[in-house]
């Protein structure tokens, strides 16, 4: 929840967004929109989000006590719901049209809340609520069971919303599994990027797996939830591990025994810990990066309409001193522009930036097997991106002198890395569960490799990630030696050392990869640019130019005195 002092950035925010005149479908357009509409919610709001059928309704009925939401055995939520406290079981749905349904009961959440026989959500539903007599609701918590992602584009927008309006995010994870490279990059583009770093991980389905598979689950997961923690005092976890059906079964029969079990006492005193000791306002960061977002935006809107300004401005001497004054300005602003993205990019290609942003997921897939499908979902859907932010400012080039476009850069990637074959490589990888990861029981870098990492992965993150590792060794040792019984510690030893020799070949290949993959591509780059450069000093003596709207004048004031508004407020989410 925000705070009333906050409202006045909230009403920027929204002005600014109808000034920029966004997209209704763009994402930053829908973030203002979804943080603004709860802004004023006193409640602090827990939102369980997971795939379809990773059991995040029933671990929110086992919360509560009951069946209070549609579980079956094929997942059904479609809508977002939210549930809070009242003195009475009750459901309330209001729809597009502005009327509300409500009854006792949760009868209407299976004719309005659940997908339709082709897994759509109903169109005129906008808002489900349903209000349980539970004492933890009672202290001002609410929670929200949302869609399951992966299915539908709506489906997954919905949840993208919700997510921002949260003050603590609680992710279900499947045991079975764990994890898989659309997880990873789900957790990364819709919550750390975004400003979400404040989440819990529930691992449901763990007592369905063998005790040694337990373990093993139980370590991978703890290396990732460790860069989730951020806003979380020392003292409270934020992985737990609750079989969601034995414990709603257990608390249905009132099984003590069972429900301690289950392990969901354990989850039930962290959010009462967190809802009552944390900052009343975790959404505070978030807030901050929109804000700086919005005030980009802005600030790109206005260079862009003073430049229009200054292009349209008549000179002095006569029509064909204007026009040339005309092509010399626009030509330069577009140059400008793809010099500043040609830097980026050569920036980006820099093998060192290569490595730190890509050698923890490069060498797990290394390692399974799995480098190429890699390479063609994550590295060349990037390099597509970058290269777009340079060829742009051509494209527009090309378009205002109305001449052929040239060539994109193109390149061949380099060939995968070759490693030697390695017992551990194929055998160390989780088949079933798809998790392309390293297995923390045989691969999990050495103290000695981590520290030769740590120039590489610097920041937050990535001390996260390195002392993630060094966690692991040391559970990994400690298990070693247990399970080892009258193995010799030179054993333990070799084995912790072949295991960082893997992965230094694995880092070794990656980095020789970068290296060819960045020759490569600047050498296209380069290429590009002289043809681009012929463009952008192209003469254009009878291309017409724009006219310009005297209206621009006042649109432009009004987008700086947004800004304006918006740099003001700034200081003080800094100081909250």
């Amino acid at each position: 929840m925000t705070s009333t002092a906050d409202q006045p950035l909230l009403n920027a925010l929204q002005t600014a967004i109808g000034l920029l005149e966004l997209a209704p479908a763009d994402p930053l357009r829908q973030d203002v929109n979804a943080i603004c509409s709860h802004g004023q919610n006193p409640n602090f709001r827990i939102a369980v989000f997971a795939p379809f059928n990773y059991g995040k309704s029933t671990l929110l009925n086992a919360l509560l006590g009951e069946r209070t939401l549609p579980i079956d055995l094929i997942p059904t939520t479609g809508a977002a719901i939210v549930v809070k406290y009242g003195s009475a079981l009750y459901t309330k749905i209001r729809l597009t049209d502005g009327s509300e349904l409500s009854e006792q009961g949760t009868d209407l959440l299976s004719r309005f809340a659940i997908l339709d026989d082709n897994r759509r959500m109903r169109d005129d539903v906008a808002a489900v609520e349903v209000c349980c007599p539970h004492p933890f609701l009672q202290l001002g918590v609410e929670f929200v069971d949302l869609p399951g992602t992966d299915d539908r584009e709506a489906q997954d927008a919905l949840v993208k919303n919700q997510l921002l309006t949260a003050d603590l995010v609680v992710q279900v994870l499947d045991a079975r599994k764990l994890m898989t490279l659309q997880e990873r990059e789900t957790l990364r583009d819709w919550l750390l990027d975004r400003g979400i770093e404040t989440v819990l991980f529930v691992v449901n389905f763990l007592n369905l797996l063998e005790p040694d598979d337990q373990k093993q689950v139980l370590h991978r997961l703890r290396f990732v939830a460790e860069s989730f923690r951020s806003q979380l005092s020392s003292g409270v976890s934020n992985l737990y591990r609750v079989d969601a059906l034995p414990a709603l079964r257990a608390q249905i029969k009132g099984d003590s025994s069972a429900l301690h079990r289950s392990g969901l006492p354990m989850l039930e005193s962290a959010l009462q810990t967190i809802a009552q000791t944390q900052s009343p306002d975790l959404k505070q960061v978030r807030l901050q990066m929109m804000t700086q977002q919005v005030s980009q935006a802005l600030q790109n809107r206005i260079e862009q309409i003073q430049a229009e300004i200054k292009v349209g401005v008549p000179p002095v001497d006569s029509a064909e001193n204007q026009r040339r004054e005309i092509k010399r300005k626009a030509l330069t602003l577009i140059e400008r522009g793809f010099t500043q993205s040609v830097s980026q990019l050569r920036n980006w290609l820099n093998p060192s930036h290569l490595l730190v942003q890509y050698q923890t997921d490069a060498m797990a897939a290394l390692h399974c097997g799995e480098f190429t499908a890699w390479e063609t979902d994550r590295l060349k859907r990037d390099w597509l991106a970058q290269k777009r932010l340079v060829t742009d400012w051509i494209y527009k080039a090309c378009d205002f002198l109305e001449i052929p476009r040239p060539t994109d850069p193109g390149f061949s990637f380099p060939d995968p890395p070759t490693l030697p074959n390695s017992p551990s490589s194929s055998s160390s990888c989780n088949s079933s569960s798809g998790h392309p990861g390293f297995d923390p029981a045989q691969e999990a870098p050495s103290d000695a490799i981590a520290a030769g990492l740590r120039w590489v992965l610097d920041g937050s993150l990535g001390a996260a990630v390195l002392d993630g590792a060094n966690y692991m060794l040391h559970q990994i040792t400690t298990l070693s030696s247990e399970d080892a019984g009258q193995e010799s510690q030179d054993s333990v030893r070799d084995a912790k050392m072949d295991a960082a020799q893997l992965n230094a070949l694995y880092f070794t290949a990656f980095q020789g990869y970068c290296d060819r993959l960045s020759t490569a591509a600047l050498a296209a780059l380069s290429q590009y640019e002289t043809s681009a450069q012929k463009i952008l000093s192209f003469d254009l003596e009878q291309t017409p130019f724009p006219v310009v709207n005297p209206a621009q004048h006042y649109q432009l004031a009004l987008l700086q005195k947004t800004l304006e508004q918006l740099e003001m407020s700034r200081p003080a989410i800094q100081s909250d």
